[in-house]
């Protein structure tokens, strides 16, 4: 059998779901020069069986199930496992458009790159949340473009919901470190070891985001603590962009305590933002519930990350407890 290319890596944890969207649209590629590689993370809800069954429908899959110790461990396992000379890495809730594959291997054909990271967007059957949550996720007004495929306030860090790299950078960086924003540090990783890293915007994915602004909350809120850990293993790291969402809840606070105890005008600056969100997402999305959605999880969006940057910040930097966390995460798998 031929060895292929691409080795698209998956964990999975409890996400049976999730897995058979992703592994359908894997099986409508117009290019096959890929195997998939499932790693189920100790689930007590496994999806083996829909694996099984996409390989009799022809899909080239290896599926693992394994103990459960994280995400980055999982991937780390299915790497060792893979046997293509180039790695793929997608989220569960990821679906590929049918020509990923064919064009990321013209655009790798012609202009080569150690490691890549490509946009996300948001498929028209994607609930209305989804879509607001989409865009709250990518728009130059919330994140300023941070995930690619858009104007940026810093340098492109590929992401693991649509990134890869070449088995020579794995061999010769290592794994993926268990730790919150991992893909974060391994493109740092990959960056410092001298590797060239390119956006490639011909190859997005369809990621279809947490389905609730609740649980959305949670995971920018652990993005912003992460990113005081990241500032802790690579002291330049920590850009103005990442900041911004931080001064964001202070000074929203500050201006709405100022319009009730000083004068209303001080709330105009807020609100004035929101409007921009809300004719930004109308224009991009043609829906006027989108928009509507899109406001509260804009703010989710930067009062979810920055709270969780703050805290990370008073406890780690100005309190200085869990200092030690940075030669922990050096000790674990993936040095």
């Amino acid at each position: 059998m031929k060895t292929p290319r691409y080795s698209v890596i998956v964990p999975v944890y409890n996400r049976r779901d999730e897995i058979t969207g992703l592994a359908e649209s894997l099986l409508g590629q117009t290019e096959h020069s890929f195997e998939l590689v499932v790693v189920e993370d100790g689930s007590t809800e496994p999806c083996g069986d829909i694996i099984e069954d996409m390989c009799r429908r022809g899909l080239d899959a290896k599926y693992f199930f394994k103990s459960n110790e994280g995400r980055s461990i999982a991937r780390n396992y299915g790497m060792e496992r893979a046997s293509g000379s180039y790695f793929v890495f997608f989220d569960s809730d990821c679906v590929i458009p049918p020509d990923y594959f064919r064009t990321l291997s013209n655009v790798l054909d012609t202009a080569p790159v150690d490691c890549y990271g490509g946009p996300d967007a948001a498929h028209e059957s994607f609930s209305d949340t989804q879509k607001a949550i989409n865009y709250a996720m990518t728009s130059f007004l919330t994140t300023g473009g941070i995930r690619g495929g858009k104007v940026r306030l810093d340098k492109f860090v590929p992401r693991t919901f649509n990134m890869g790299f070449s088995r020579a950078v794995y061999e010769r960086v290592g794994g993926f470190r268990e730790m919150f924003s991992e893909d974060i540090d391994m493109s740092t990783r990959i960056r410092h070891a001298g590797c060239g890293i390119g956006l490639i915007r011909e190859v997005p994915v369809w990621h279809r985001r947490r389905v609730d602004l609740r649980r959305f909350f949670r995971q920018v809120y652990v993005f912003g603590m992460s990113r005081i850990t990241l500032r802790l293993l690579y002291p330049d790291s920590l850009k103005a962009v990442h900041v911004l969402p931080a001064l964001f809840v202070l000074g929203c606070i500050a201006l709405i305590l100022l319009s009730v105890f000083v004068s209303w005008w001080f709330i105009v600056p807020p609100v004035a933002y929101f409007i921009a969100v809300f004719f930004g997402a109308l224009f991009a999305t043609r829906s006027l519930r989108v928009a509507f959605i899109a406001v509260p999880a804009a703010a989710v969006q930067l009062g979810g990350y920055g709270i969780g940057f703050i805290r990370a910040w008073f406890t780690k930097i100005l309190l200085r407890r869990g200092r030690d966390e940075q030669q922990e995460i050096m000790m674990r798998k993936g040095k």
